[in-house]
């Protein structure tokens, strides 16, 4: 079994500080309470205690918001690109200033480990805003084409819905590319993590950017986010979260006709070609799939390797998937913690169980709550094999610490395999060479692919082909989301 961290079950971890005691939606420059007054309360999800609270919004507060932000676009974007990025190098700067504050909320509202919390969460977020400040001094504002000033503006109100597994590098990659672009923002975090989002709008307040440029509702999806979704003077919806409610904001914003960028779910493959270093690529794989207890859209949750090697393969991730420490994620030593919520272990448990009871064979991990463990939301890492090929856990996202290993053939089989789900978002190519590796990747039907361990690139473009969305985030891809272009005929 996993190594469990001891300490993991203390219940008075995560004591309520004022930083996460929060009760207002930022309209306008203005902290607005909502009517009536009312708040959700935010879990830890290692400790199951409350450690903090966020203002349970409405219609009226993001009717509200979306005035406020129209209200402002025509100043903010009529600025300079230059100018706004000035403006918001000290946005990034006041980010930077409390790093600590927003890698302890990340730990507490998400339970990512420490390592995690700092790598995957903060230090990527904060890589993403600074590639946007990069690019919009490299993007082309204006050019001409033959007798036309070809210009490039924002494009108005966005409306950003970030989901809870990556709560501050998530805000970022939407509204750091909306605010570049000369759009003004109306953000509603997720509900189970709503504190990193508040983190951000106190530093926009203490950065002096213009009242109603960002506006901050939390709330419902239900409420809130259908409420943005569906308005006529929102120019634009960029949302982050699962296929089925992405599909839901499509619908409900085709009635006005608005832009919608889609970023969805995933059932990413890791494929190990003949000749690749296996071991260096399995547990690779693993760390991969575990990664943020599993809760990563591109998470390669699928290790397919050759027929030849498959035994081979199933000790080295069944060995790699019981040494990863599971627990407290305030300690350093460990490296994967709970899932975020009660509901979520449920979810996954399920695809677990349902995979069994389908005839997979559990490698390690499984159902049952790890040793040690009493309290919090936990799920052992999980590696399955022999599951068939059109069984739920090869075609459907789990979103928790659970690998699928399958054997191939041939080359084709594996890229038909890799391309078998109605995702497309990532992924992996393992090879003896790296031209034998870019040729299978450039196959692969999936927006982002990574050869032989090549690392994230927080400016290269993000995005799926499929069901896993539309659009892309990051760099100048990211900025270009949130840009209308104009030809002005001379």
């Amino acid at each position: 079994m996993s190594t469990v961290v001891a300490g993991a079950s203390s219940r008075d971890a995560g004591a309520v500080r004022p930083e996460w005691d929060r009760d207002a939606a930022l309209v306008g420059g203005q902290w607005v309470r909502p009517g009536g007054r009312t708040v959700t309360e935010v879990e830890n999800p290692a400790t199951e205690t409350v450690i903090g609270h966020a203002a349970d919004c409405g219609v009226a507060e993001a009717d509200a918001a979306i005035h406020a932000a129209g209200a402002a676009f025509p100043g903010w974007s009529a600025l300079a690109p230059t100018a706004r990025v000035a403006i918001l190098e000290g946005l990034a700067s006041a980010l930077e200033s409390r790093y600590d504050l927003l890698v302890q909320t990340t730990i507490a509202e998400v339970g990512a480990p420490l390592s995690v919390a700092r790598e995957a969460h903060v230090d990527t977020g904060l890589a993403v805003l600074r590639g946007y400040l990069d690019a919009a001094r490299e993007l082309a504002w204006e050019e001409h084409v033959g007798n036309s000033l070809v210009v490039r503006e924002g494009i108005g109100v966005a409306a950003c819905i970030t989901p809870w597994n990556y709560p501050f590098y998530q805000v970022l990659a939407k509204v750091g590319g909306a605010l570049v672009a000369g759009a003004t923002v109306v953000l509603k975090p997720a509900e189970l993590t709503p504190l990193s989002a508040y983190l951000l709008a106190d530093a926009v307040v203490e950065a002096g950017l213009p009242p109603g440029v960002f506006n901050l509702v939390p709330g419902r999806g239900r409420v809130v986010g259908e409420a943005l979704a569906a308005h006529p003077l929102v120019d634009m919806v960029s949302f982050t979260g699962s296929t089925r409610v992405g599909s839901r904001v499509s619908a409900v914003a085709s009635e006005t006709v608005k832009r919608v960028g889609l970023e969805l779910g995933g059932k990413s493959a890791s494929v190990v070609l003949e000749g690749a270093d296996l071991d260096s690529a399995v547990r690779a794989t693993v760390d991969a799939c575990m990664l943020n207890s599993g809760q990563t859209c591109t998470a390669w949750s699928r290790l397919l390797v050759h027929r030849s090697d498959l035994d081979r393969a199933v000790a080295i991730a069944r060995e790699r998937a019981q040494g990863l420490a599971l627990g407290d994620p305030t300690r350093p030593e460990t490296e994967i913690g709970p899932v975020a919520s009660a509901a979520q272990r449920h979810t996954v448990i399920g695809f677990i169980e349902r995979a069994l009871a389908a005839g997979a064979t559990l490698v390690t991990g499984g159902a049952d709550r790890p040793a040690g463990l009493p309290v919090g939301h936990y799920v052992r890492p999980t590696v399955l094999a022999g599951a068939a090929p059109d069984a739920e856990i090869v075609r459907e996202e789990v979103f928790g610490p659970v690998l699928v290993l399958e054997a191939y053939d041939t080359d084709d089989e594996a890229l038909a395999m890799a391309n078998g789900t109605h995702y497309g978002l990532a992924g992996a190519v393992w090879g003896p060479d790296r031209a034998g590796a870019v040729a299978f990747a450039r196959r692969m039907r999936t927006g982002q692919v990574d050869v032989n361990g090549g690392a994230f690139n927080p400016v290269a473009p993000f995005g799926g082909y499929r069901r896993s969305g539309n659009g892309r985030e990051l760099g100048r891809w990211g900025i270009e989301e949130f840009l209308e272009t104009k030809a002005i005929q001379l």
